[in-house]
């Protein structure tokens, strides 16, 4: 049996919206029932969940260790300052964490959601002004920038509240990804539906999960995000998420044109298509768009089943990256099928118009941003090899 070459374009398919609002609304997954979708997404996932740990840890680790140090040059080793640890890492055997602070960057940036809505409000620039004025009474270089620059420090500090936000949110997700693999083989997880209702469960048990960072300076505890500002998992990070690195990201270099007169950035940021289920999957080896420094990263824990199944395709090594990319991209789509069926207004199953009326508008818009991504990985791989 001949195979094809493995596209850099579009290699399948492309659901219309109203095919992608039609599955929402019955309950049917994104990404089509396959043996080799199944296993793609859950190993795609577990080596996530292992790269995920690592970032949440050294996310966490920045915001707590690394606050407001205004030249952070030793942020990635997590405190491991050894001989070793630092050959290893100019040697960049190491995991990138400039994606994890990509990422970081563009939920700051688009800034959407609860956390976003309290990082602008005055019972947050309260807790900085208290933080900044104990920081400052020892740090001279701080002490000077702060008077002339007083943006500049609650700006550090939502970066870091950011920082910390974002750690926890992956803390979560890689506990998860990596029980879904257990799950799978175990036997209880056995298509990509129930891959879909086992990320749902996971997002749903943790929606309520309180977030909340606090920092200590010299020997004093300071609330950065409180417990009474109430931010939760899913609403205040998850969904922010979700919209600043799935669906909007930020513009890579060497993808369009940053000159304004060509016109090719729009200037409302609600409109960016630039997050990771839009990328094109090339091995550009950027920490943007396409998203090749965690495909590295993942490339590093990669299951055996799933380096067997890439090496049987075309090229096996030779694009191994852009088959992560391409498997991880399935992986998002299962992820953000199951955010929208967990938060659908109403019950699929509901009778009232009105009900139904807000269940297809909420399919509709979803439908509408999804049907431009990168839509094509969701038909098999065998699909696209002619006999």
């Amino acid at each position: 049996m001949p195979v094809i070459p493995a596209e850099l374009t579009y290699s399948g398919g492309r659901p219309s919206a109203d095919q992608l609002a039609a599955r929402l609304l019955v309950g049917e997954t994104l990404l089509a029932e396959h043996p080799e979708h199944l296993v793609e997404v859950v190993d795609v996932l577990k080596s996530y969940g292992e790269v995920l740990d690592a970032y949440s840890i050294n996310l966490i680790f920045q915001a707590e260790r690394q606050f407001l140090n205004p030249f952070p040059v030793f942020r990635f080793l997590d405190g491991d300052l050894s001989p070793a640890k630092i050959w290893r890492h100019l040697n960049h055997d190491r995991i990138n964490f400039e994606y994890a602070e990509y990422c970081m960057k563009a939920m700051l940036w688009h800034g959407t959601g609860g956390l976003d809505a309290y990082l602008d409000s005055p019972a947050f620039l309260d807790n900085c002004r208290a933080v900044i004025q104990r920081k400052t009474r020892r740090d001279p270089l701080l002490a000077v920038l702060d008077p002339l620059f007083p943006g500049f420090l609650p700006e550090a500090i939502r970066a870091a509240a950011t920082t910390h936000a974002l750690g926890q949110f992956w803390r979560v997700m890689s506990d998860l990804f990596l029980d879904l693999a257990k799950a799978e083989a175990s036997g209880s997880v056995a298509s990509i539906a129930a891959v879909v209702r086992f990320i749902q469960d996971g997002l749903v048990r943790a929606a309520a999960q309180p977030i909340s960072y606090a920092v200590e300076v010299e020997g004093n505890s300071y609330w950065i995000l409180p417990p009474e500002a109430g931010l939760t998992f899913l609403v205040d990070v998850a969904v922010p998420y979700v919209e600043a690195v799935f669906l909007r990201g930020m513009p890579f270099l060497g993808t369009v044109s940053f000159n304004a007169q060509a016109q090719q950035i729009s200037p409302d940021q609600a409109q960016f298509a630039y997050g990771a289920l839009y990328a094109d999957p090339l091995p550009t080896m950027g920490a943007g768009i396409p998203p090749s420094l965690l495909m590295q990263d993942m490339y590093r824990h990669l299951p055996d089943r799933l380096h067997a199944l890439y090496r049987r395709r075309s090229r096996s090594e030779g694009d191994v990256r852009v088959k992560i990319c391409m498997s991880f991209q399935k992986s998002m789509f299962c992820v953000t099928n199951a955010a929208i069926a967990g938060t659908f207004p109403h019950p699929l199953d509901s009778n009232d118009p009105v009900a139904q009326a807000a269940n297809r508008a909420y399919a509709d818009a979803w439908a509408a941003r999804l049907s431009v991504a990168r839509t094509d990985c969701l038909d098999p791989w065998s699909d696209r090899i002619p006999t």
